[in-house]
């Protein structure tokens, strides 16, 4: 039946979303869980430990990796909307590789902001070290 509201179209069959699809979005899912259990929160725990232990030795930069953090929430969860939403698998499975390696990055990026931090606290301590041995040393 047409009416005047439905423009004289016909209504159409939606093509269901492909098995590759959801198989694609599922172990996206899976690994991008995987990479924050089994790698950003440990390694986040234990670069936060490491500064604790060294009375601030070793900079943790807490805003700078929790905005990194959400940043990648953010970016991560719109492709694996994206790779669900999709009807092609190829599309679907490009949107989950995508997500993985932003994850993997995302899991990088407090390694590197420590590491350039000890790096600029390291050339603050040479002179205080110099300092302490030519009191002790005379």
């Amino acid at each position: 039946m047409t009416t005047a509201w439905s423009g004289g179209r016909r209504p159409r069959d939606r093509r269901p979303r492909p098995r590759g699809v959801w198989i694609a979005g599922g172990v996206g899912v899976v690994l991008v869980a995987g990479v924050v259990l089994a790698a950003f929160l440990p390694l986040v725990g234990f670069l936060g430990s490491v500064t604790a232990t060294t009375a601030g030795l070793v900079p943790f930069p807490f805003v700078r990796v929790t905005v990194v953090a959400l940043l990648g929430l953010a970016v991560v969860s719109a492709l694996l909307a994206l790779a669900l939403t999709r009807r092609h698998t190829t599309t679907a499975t490009i949107a989950v590789v995508l997500a993985v390696l932003v994850s993997i990055a995302v899991t990088a990026v407090p390694v590197v902001l420590v590491a350039v931090g000890s790096a600029d606290r390291a050339g603050d301590v040479w002179p205080i070290v110099i300092e302490l041995w030519q009191r002790f040393a005379g």
